[in-house]
């Protein structure tokens, strides 16, 4: 057995990769221990080429720092912790590491039903919707296509609140590696999924990754592919994607026919003719769900509204609509809250800042921790840090009192979903939400966290809350120079949690 070169090797003097996880057209994955952060299992993606020189390392700079920006938008994109470029300039991305099922495995082994047909196809429109909205980079809008929608590309995760949770993978990196190939004019992709204008080589718009998205939804509900080339060459796909009309689904299979409208819809040759947006697809889909007698009425009711207003946007449009609480005062402060959404109740941090401050910090290094004291009085010290090199940390710590009912709830929800929203609000203009960041936290904390809000119901208090409170705060008085430490070790030039 040969042994992998890169098998133990230390990237970065951070990263040790453990073992090879995968490997495409884009890259090799591995699995590899984050050292900084006490073994943290991530991956790390090599991608398939060298960056020959410095407009390439630019362009890799600027996609992946995007790329890690808009996993902060939507739950449902891989989120990228951190870049780079080796030794030997060959780039790769640090991202989440995510155990779950490829969407590409799932619908050879079995057909989706329509129920979780249309639960999935929703998730992946989100990420989608969020990408092709784009997001704020250097001032302007960004907005991203993906270039590589394909069921491999999908992940489905396990997932206590919506049973199954769709993750996509590879933003921004088709479009990095197309951008190098271009010297050799060379096509990237993969050929079965590509609209008529990528296969051309024309420039890319969203309704590229929906012609993508149609022929995937073809698949997931067929096991079969819409249009087949006469050759499995580049001119058998070429011509097939520009002359061959989409199969119609086989009646046995009993799709709905304002579905199957749909996806053919999706497939239209002409991008004019096709949905011009996620979001008309997400409106399609919740339509098509209200009307199907097998879905029951209670499931219905969850959705009142059209699609916009809680679709994914969900948790962040929410957030941002939130308002200054009148019992608070408009000063520079933190608190926790609780806030209902369409997947149910949610952890957040409130914090008032000044416009100025909450601008500079939009791009900084996040890192919580919790610190619990079981006696005199169940108390839980809640520390979250912004941090970046020109500005140094800005503090938010906040308690939770563990005998308290609402103070227990945060403290399971924290630890249940392993994130949550910072909403900032302005001190010149206290009344509306201005931005919103998401905060990860470590696994282990989270059990810790569930673990202590149980315990805490039969623990006795023999003090008042002050009490330790202020065990607590010296505590953290003590540790605030060694998280500050650990966080002037990070090299990072965008938005990452550390925990």
């Amino acid at each position: 057995m040969i042994q992998d070169p890169n098998s133990g090797r230390l990237l970065a003097n951070r990263y040790k990769l453990v073992e090879l996880a995968g490997k495409g057209a884009m890259g090799q994955v591995y699995r590899a221990e984050d050292l900084l952060l006490g073994s943290v299992t991530v991956a790390v993606k090599f991608l398939a080429q060298t960056l020959l020189n410095q407009k390439m390392r630019d362009r890799f700079v600027r996609e992946a720092t995007v790329c890690a920006l808009l996993a902060e938008k939507s739950i449902h994109i891989v989120r990228v912790r951190d870049y780079g470029v080796d030794e030997r300039d060959i780039p790769y991305y640090v991202m989440e590491f995510l155990e779950g099922n490829n969407l590409s495995d799932i619908i050879k082994t079995q057909r989706l039903t329509i129920t979780r047909f249309i639960a999935l196809t929703r998730q992946i429109c989100l990420g989608l919707e969020a990408a092709h909205q784009g997001i704020t980079f250097n001032r302007e809008i960004a907005k991203i296509v993906h270039r590589d929608i394909k069921p491999s590309n999908i992940l489905i995760l396990p997932d206590t609140t919506l049973g199954e949770l769709v993750k996509i993978l590879d933003f921004g990196i088709a479009k990095l590696i197309e951008a190098n190939q271009e010297q050799t004019h060379s096509f990237m992709g993969t050929l079965a999924y590509c609209s008529p204008e990528q296969i051309e080589g024309k420039e890319l718009d969203n309704r590229s990754d929906i012609y993508s998205l149609g022929i995937m939804m073809y698949e997931m509900l067929s096991g079969e592919m819409p249009i087949l080339p006469a050759t499995p060459s580049f001119g058998g796909w070429y011509k097939a994607h520009h002359n061959t009309p989409p199969k119609s689904f086989p009646p046995e299979l009993k799709i709905p026919s304002e579905l199957e409208a749909l996806i053919h819809q999706c497939l239209a040759k002409d991008p004019s003719q096709r949905p011009q947006s996620a979001s008309e697809i997400l409106s399609a889909l919740e339509g098509l769900e209200l009307q199907d007698p097998r879905y029951p009425k209670r499931e219905r009711s969850r959705f009142p509204v059209p699609v916009q207003e809680v679709a994914a946007p969900t948790i962040e449009s929410l957030c941002m609509r939130a308002t200054w609480p009148t019992d608070k005062p408009k000063k520079q402060i933190v608190f926790p809250e609780a806030i209902s959404t369409s997947q149910g109740r949610i952890a957040t941090l409130w914090v008032m800042l000044s416009e100025q401050d909450i601008f500079n910090r939009r791009q900084s290094t996040r890192y919580n921790q919790f610190l619990f004291l079981a006696s005199p009085h169940p108390m839980l010290l809640w520390i979250t840090v912004l941090y970046s090199r020109d500005r140094g940390a800005r503090w938010l710590p906040c308690y939770l009192d563990l005998k308290q009912s609402k103070g227990q709830r945060l403290a399971r929800q924290l630890g249940k979903s392993g994130a949550y929203r910072i909403l900032f609000f302005a001190l010149e203009d206290p009344h509306q939400c201005k931005h919103v960041m998401v905060s990860t936290i470590d696994p282990t904390q989270c059990k810790m966290l569930i673990n202590w809000a149980d315990t805490s119901q039969t623990l006795p208090s023999v003090s008042n809350p002050q009490t330790s409170k202020n065990i607590l705060r010296q505590e953290y008085d003590t540790l605030k120079p060694k998280i500050e430490m650990k966080l002037e070790s990070v090299q990072t030039n965008y938005p990452e949690d550390i925990h």
